[in-house]
């Protein structure tokens, strides 16, 4: 397989196309299919630790073969760190930039001014678990020595080139990547709390436990939605960009992303030879001095199943690309966020598991053949699935053993005993999940030593009458080689060297990794030279260009410097006594706050229109007193267009502000500011940066962190930095996805919904009957909140011992009498009155809060 790509890009760069790779079968995969670049984890610290993932031992080798094909490595070093794991995140680090590894794909903030610490030009890239949206979060990044950015997978075409053209305009440019291909999480990358919520697996430390592929019942006023077959609401269909392939490209951005650590080595090679002949084709459309034939457009994304005469993907890509496409994994392909917010179609909630495509419904069962009005090829030896709208239980599938064709209707037949066909009815929809013959097609793209995907080198020949012929070629990473003839030219009678002869013999390069793409002949005369002098010269171009590319690469590593010159200075414990935080989240629940005489207020409304009469309320109660204070919360999300909304926050007129994202950073520098939990604080070296480089009065300490990470974050900064949320609803999934919207309406987005947001109380009731809180926020994005409080209150004297002073109890649908009893259990506790086990007892017992000992009793399994 030859990649297709011509010498001149005029203004339009190519983007990367960047694959996954869980292990060596999937590099392999990547390589043979056209991959530009692979990105892969080790055995620590990334954030697919359920992938087989390489190990640092094969790094140098892994990165030598990478290199000689002409493919980038990058490694993932996407989670959380935290304090007690520095010293260990350091030597990790200095193995990998010592290897030679062309980037680190980092989330952490701390691990980011490690690394710079260490080496001054080792390119890091900021993952998209860094939840980056907007002009700002590009500045963030930049300013911490990112040389990349992996966007949120929420950001729309039009979000992409408005970042674009701000970054440009503010002289903060960095290169952009997407995800163009794969899995689509429903939560924000980086936001998301759910399994660590439920199971203490945290994703922010590559253990997600996918709780979103999982069945829930929609509750609104306290009845169940009928949404018939419709169960998996937090499901997206997988992303599919291939549509919208030329206006990727057109918005300039650098790399290309498919998901996938995960996946089998066929997924790998099939979807990345799809996107490379695919991307190569749009290269060369657009390349064209004036195309005659512009793309064709097409309406919305891309509905499944879809059928014969939908398939098509509009933009002159093949049913058969689509087909590949659907058989490599498949859960319906859409082409997510791209195209802006649609929520009828995001999510389809019909199933949550891979299908395959979609061959028809059953329209008979007679001796013992299922006859199927067909939408899709189908043959002997396909795997096929029976889909009766229940996907959670066992369903009936197997082999296809023969096929007889009448008209569109097929017969299937399948192997005696293969599958019980009284549980198959008329109306089950079928797909085909397996077809032997792609998978053979497929895993032969990357079986063998010999390469099959060839880079193009471009050559030059040069030469006069009894000197040497000389011979410059170049690839396209910028590796140069010159090769002299050993045997000089001569005037020739018959055969001279003309440019269809250099061809042709320079053009054998099979079995190598080049293929030779522009030869540009500056011969004046008639020469010749013997085939066999071309064919060494030939064969010397291969070896020194293969040595040349395998040379690692030296990134500059100071051996002087310790993650340990980082770390804050400590300073005396605070005398102060403990104090009470409440946030809470409506005007009811703020005014029973006040009325217990709580000092420090945090309001997070749905409308940021009503903060002004909260703070109203509150600057009325204080009088001469400089307390209560009264801080508001901007939205978690800010993408670009939005600043509207923070105008809102601050035209309250608060005391201060609770901070959730880089946008707000900058729109609130100079106000009174506190850091909230979604900045991921988790170690001394993130803490410190938001401390000095912001001025930020506090930060609320990660919820990843168990008691013992907690307790090694405030002996490792001063504590008084700190607050920490001991009381709250754990906010699990933070999402672009509105469920009010999708399954309360029939409208797309906030302009023809209805707001049902405004008139329900909804919540989501899982598999084991728990009810979880769904609410939307001014920039209709959803949260849901674990239906039962969680509690630190037995850490809490321990904490205290430690220096922590600031202590936070979150509401979220508590009534007025709720929020006074546990205010008041939570001052005792504080004050010394009652011990936590008491107070976990006294509310479980008298409120019904079903309070439970949250992630920070984890000990076991994280520390």
């Amino acid at each position: 397989m030859k990649s297709d790509r011509s010498p001149s890009q005029l203004s339009l760069q190519r983007p990367e196309l960047l694959a996954p790779a869980g292990n060596w079968d999937c590099a392999k995969a990547a390589v043979e299919n056209g991959a530009d670049a692979i990105y892969f984890g080790l055995d620590r610290f990334n954030a697919r630790m359920r992938a087989q993932n390489f190990t640092e031992a094969d790094l140098t080798q892994l990165m030598t073969f990478l290199h000689s094909r002409g493919v980038k490595g990058y490694v993932t070093v996407n989670t959380l760190i935290f304090p007690k794991e520095l010293a260990e995140a350091q030597q990790y680090l200095r193995t990998i930039i010592a290897a030679g590894v062309d980037a680190v794909i980092v989330q952490d903030i701390g691990i980011c001014r490690l690394i710079r610490h260490l080496s001054p030009d080792f390119p890091i890239h900021a993952s998209t678990q860094m939840t980056i949206t907007s002009a700002a979060g590009v500045e963030f990044a930049k300013s911490l020595g990112c040389q990349l950015v992996v966007l949120a997978r929420e950001c729309s075409l039009k979000e992409i080139n408005k970042i674009q053209q701000q970054i440009a305009q503010q002289e903060t440019s960095l290169p952009l990547e997407v995800f163009v291909h794969g899995a689509l999480c429903v939560a924000y990358s980086g936001q998301c709390l759910t399994s660590e919520a439920l199971g203490g697996r945290s994703a922010n430390r590559g253990e997600c436990a996918q709780a979103c592929r999982m069945p829930y019942e929609l509750i609104a006023d306290g009845e169940v939605v009928n949404l018939k077959e419709r169960k998996y609401l937090l499901s997206p269909q997988d992303l599919a960009g291939l549509d919208v392939l030329p206006d990727l490209v057109k918005s300039g951005v650098t790399s290309l992303k498919i998901e996938g650590r995960l996946k089998a080595p066929e997924y790998v090679a099939n979807v990345t030879r799809v996107y490379r002949q695919a991307l190569d084709g749009v290269m060369t459309q657009l390349e064209r001095p004036n195309p005659l034939t512009p793309f064709p457009t097409r309406e919305g994304g891309i509905k499944a199943p879809l059928s014969v005469s939908e398939r098509g993907w509009g933009r002159g890509q093949s049913d058969q690309e689509h087909y590949n496409l659907e058989m490599a994994f498949s859960r319906g392909l859409y082409t997510g966020w791209f195209g802006g917010i649609n929520n009828q179609e995001l999510v389809h909630a019909r199933f949550g598991k891979k299908r395959g495509v979609y061959l028809g419904e059953v329209s008979r069962i007679h001796n013992e053949q299922v006859t199927v009005k067909l939408e899709a090829p189908v043959k002997p030896g396909d795997g096929i699935v029976f889909d009766c709208g229940h996907p959670e239980a066992k369903e009936e599938g197997g082999r296809v053993y023969a096929v007889v064709f009448k008209g569109k209707e097929a017969m299937l037949t399948f192997g005696r005993n293969d599958l019980n066909l009284r549980r198959v009815h008329i109306g089950d929809r079928i797909w085909k999940t397996s077809d032997p013959e792609l998978d053979k097609q497929v895993r032969q793209s990357f079986a063998g030593e010999n390469p099959q995907f060839q880079r193009p080198i471009d050559l030059e020949v040069y030469g006069e009458v009894g000197q040497a012929l000389i011979a410059i070629a170049r690839d396209r990473l910028g590796n140069i080689v010159q090769v002299e003839s050993a045997i000089s030219l001569v005037e020739a009678h018959t055969k001279p060297l003309d440019t269809d002869r250099l061809q042709e013999q320079f053009g054998r390069l099979g079995n190598t990794p080049f293929c030779l793409g522009t030869l540009t002949n500056h011969l004046s005369g008639t020469f010749m030279l013997p085939v066999s002098e071309l064919n060494r010269m030939r064969r010397e171009i291969v070896v020194q260009l293969e040595e040349l590319r395998s040379q690692p690469k030296r990134w500059q590593l100071r051996s002087d410097v310790s993650f340990q010159d980082l770390l804050p200075s400590s300073f005396p414990l605070s005398p102060l006594s403990p104090s009470l935080i409440v946030l809470v989240r409506n005007l009811k629940q703020l005014q029973a706050a006040l009325k217990a005489g709580v000092e420090t207020l945090y309001c997070e409304f749905e409308d940021p229109r009503a903060y002004r009469e909260a703070v109203q309320l509150v600057h009325k109660q204080r009088q001469q007193s400089p307390f209560p204070t009264i801080w508001v919360a901007p939205p978690r999300i800010t993408k670009p267009g939005e600043n509207w909304i923070l105008q809102q926050v601050r035209a309250s007129e608060a005391d201060g502000y609770l901070i959730r994202n880089y946008d707000q950073l900058q729109f609130f520098a100079a106000d009174r500011c506190i850091g909230d939990f979604s900045l991921n604080v988790a170690n001394p070296l993130t803490a410190d940066y938001f401390q000095q480089r912001f001025g930020l009065e506090r930060l609320t300490a990660s919820y990843d962190l168990n008691i013992t990470q907690l307790q090694d974050l405030l002996t490792s900064c001063p504590p008084q930095w700190f607050e920490v949320t001991i009381h709250q609803h754990m906010p699990m999934f933070h999402m672009e996805h509105c469920v009010f919207c999708a399954f309360l309406s029939t409208g797309t987005d906030y302009t023809n919904c209805g707001r049902p947001c405004e008139k329900q109380e909804v919540k989501l009731r899982d598999r084991v009957g728990s009810e979880h809180i769904l609410k939307a926020d001014v920039g209709c994005r959803n949260t849901v909140f674990n239906g039962t409080a969680q509690t630190g209150a037995e850490y809490v004297q321990r904490l205290i011992e430690l220096g922590l002073r600031n202590f936070r109890i979150e509401f979220v649908n508590e009534t007025p009498e709720q929020v006074s009893k546990t205010i008041h259990f939570y001052s005792q506790l504080l004050q010394g009155e009652i011990t936590g086990s008491q107070l976990w007892r006294e509310l479980k017992l008298q409120n019904q809060l079903g309070v439970t000992r949250g992630p920070m009793g984890v000990s076991a399994l994280r520390s």
